[in-house]
């Protein structure tokens, strides 16, 4: 199978005189959009949806025919999300230190490094940083018109020292 595959390629590159890539973009007279590390301006998460101290980075936005966006988000030590609803579902590529994560009615789980979190639409959670520790994830998710997340009540105290 991937002998066929690379002759496909080779005679499609043979030819037309265009690499493959090449081929695809030709066809749809897109380009590939660069964003440069540190050329978007990062925001601090605001009080109204997180407790304590939080650096949201964007990396891309949604457009350019693709419908998801993402960003990395830096908790300090004990910071966390409000509770809340992604209506379209979200990703979290878990980059560094330990966090947690915690489905409204289950336990809270700890994340690290290398850990993927998918939280499918209409689940109510939160996530943040273990008390004693930095916590970084990229999150890619899918906004739009009308689509936005259903931020809810604070994580109290209580609720956030229930590790199991």
């Amino acid at each position: 199978m991937k002998t066929a595959m690379a002759c496909m390629v080779l005679a499609l590159t043979a030819v037309t005189g265009f690499s493959v890539g090449q081929a695809f973009a030709a066809g749809t007279g897109r380009a590939q959009t660069i964003i440069r590390n540190g050329g978007q301006p990062a925001i601090r998460g605001p009080a109204r949806f997180f407790t304590g101290s939080v650096r949201i980075d964007p990396l891309y936005p949604a457009g350019n025919g693709m419908r998801s966006s993402g960003g990395s988000v830096t908790f300090e030590p004990g910071a966390r999300s409000n509770w809340h609803i992604h209506p379209v579902g979200q990703v979290l590529i878990i980059t560094s230190g330990v966090g947690r994560t915690h489905e409204w009615g289950k336990t809270i789980r700890e994340l690290r490094p290398g850990d993927v979190v998918i939280c499918p639409a209409g689940v109510k959670h939160w996530h943040g940083a273990k008390a004693d520790s930095w916590f970084s994830h990229i999150a890619v998710g899918v906004p739009g018109e009308d689509i936005s997340n259903e931020w809810l009540e604070p994580v109290t105290d209580e609720e956030y020292a229930k590790l199991k």
